[in-house]
């Protein structure tokens, strides 16, 4: 090869590198980012921070524990996801559009849920509580379902990666800032000499206040969409009938269109194993390191502090690597990548108790699961291709998706306890094989021709 040729394809790939890194400051992807920060600030303040002011004043252990039900909502969202594909807000819809209209009602009932919580009293009312918490998460879990369905439309084929890892990074931070954050916020105001019955109820106003975040997101995006929606609306005549049956017509259609798919039972099952190999060592990294012989600061500190770097830097590489390669592809390296990490617990097991390599096990975990989860979220949706049922589709393929950590997940104990750790961890990277088998069998059937080809055609656009 001639040195031009040789700097030509040198610069060819510079070129294809630089693009694929573009797409970060895409005002779009951006947009993804500030709504990011607003679905993960929520989560802990019916959970764990939640839990954490309980103990604070006093509440007892088993009232506590009883306080994990208030999350059933984000489980069950794919429920009354079709009320936000059939419906639209007044007012809100006429002004805004369809999603956006709905974005902002659920940040707007978000915010005020929170400050409802806030101004309970957990010692003397802990039915208000819990109330006010089931009404937090269904606020919540319900601008989750609008936040799902409106990146998928708002997002382009090829920037859908890019857009999940900011949203998958900001996520984590709108988490530490309602935990860590808030904590830090009471014991301030404390400090000042803030009445002890108000710091809770001042935290949780603070966290009520940075909603709108994700709302300021909602008012600068456009509304994605609208006219394919419309149309498909008046196709299907769904300003006509009472709302009952637009509700269930909105369900029933939402799988009538993903149905007659080509391979579509196929896709589902892929959806299931696809993450099954981290899914499974997930589950089980925290008894395995204490049984190992770490103690539990030394978990904590590697996992929040090393982990947590290493997900946000697997979220980017995520990104990047599916703007590189087809999507396909980025699939089949994503789907390896998950599988191999898994040995590194197997070397720890082999290895007894040693602060580094606890590190880079727990920090190989997190990279590779984190650009596993930024490559299939992208590819979940991609699946959602009709604007009428993007919320429905989208909540459902993501309930599929966490078959295996709600499900099969629970024999994972009796499986490490039967062979032990080293045996445990390949067990799981062999779990990535029925993925990657029908990844195989998608692609040599063409089911990826039309993703990919029209991730082509934006890029070329």
């Amino acid at each position: 090869m001639t040195a031009t040729g040789g700097t030509t394809q040198r610069l060819t790939l510079a070129e294809h590198v630089a693009r694929a890194a573009s797409v970060f400051l895409d005002r779009r992807v951006l947009i993804i980012l500030l709504l990011g920060f607003s679905s993960g600030l929520p989560l802990a303040l019916s959970g764990s921070t939640l839990l954490l002011w309980m103990k604070d004043v006093g509440v007892d252990l088993g009232t506590i524990g009883l306080f994990a039900l208030v999350g059933v909502p984000y489980t069950i969202k794919f429920l009354w996801a079709p009320i936000v594909d059939a419906f639209e807000v007044p007012v809100l819809g006429k002004a805004l559009g369809h999603r956006r209209g709905w974005l902002v009602l659920s940040q707007l009932l978000l915010m005020a849920a929170i400050v409802l919580l806030g101004f309970q009293d957990p010692l003397q009312a802990p039915l208000m509580v819990a109330l006010a918490a089931v009404i937090v998460a269904t606020a919540s879990a319900t601008q989750d379902i609008v936040i799902d369905a409106f990146r998928v439309e708002y997002l382009p084929t090829e920037t859908q990666a890019a857009g999940m890892a900011y949203f998958v990074a900001a996520y984590r931070i709108g988490m530490l800032v309602s935990t860590a954050g808030a904590v830090a916020l009471v014991a301030y105001l404390e400090y000042l000499g803030v009445d002890r019955g108000l710091v809770w109820a001042y935290g949780y106003a603070a966290m009520a206040v940075l909603v709108l975040v994700g709302m300021a997101a909602a008012l600068l995006a456009h509304e994605p969409r609208e006219k394919e929606r419309e149309a498909e609306a008046e196709a299907l005549g769904e300003q006509r009938g009472n709302p009952l049956s637009r509700f269930f017509r909105a369900a029933y259609d939402a799988f009538a269109d993903f149905l007659p798919k080509k391979d579509a039972a196929l896709i589902l099952l892929f959806v299931v194993a696809f993450k099954l190999t981290d899914t499974f060592a997930g589950i089980m990294t925290g008894p395995f390191v204490l049984s190992v012989g770490f103690d539990k600061a030394s978990y904590a500190a590697i996992v929040k502090g090393v982990g947590l770097i290493a997900s946000l830097l697997g979220g980017v590489a995520g990104g990047l690597l599916a703007r590189a390669l087809p999507m396909s592809r980025a699939l089949l390296v994503a789907g390896i990548l998950q599988a191999l990490a898994n040995f590194t617990f197997s070397w720890l097991a082999s290895i007894g108790v040693n602060h580094a390599a606890l590190a880079l096990a727990i920090s190989t975990e997190n990279f590779t699961s984190a650009v596993g989860t930024v490559v299939f979220i992208a590819y979940l949706s991609a699946l959602c291709t009709s604007p009428a049922y993007t919320a429905t589709q989208f909540a459902l393929l993501t309930a599929l998706s966490s078959f295996g950590r709600t499900t099969l997940a629970s024999v994972t104990g009796f499986v490490a306890a039967a062979t032990g750790w080293v045996t445990f961890f390949a067990l799981c990277a062999a779990a990535a094989l029925p993925g990657l088998a029908i990844l195989w069998v998608l692609v040599k059937r063409g089911d990826f021709e039309a993703i990919e080809a029209k991730e082509r055609l934006e890029a070329a656009g």
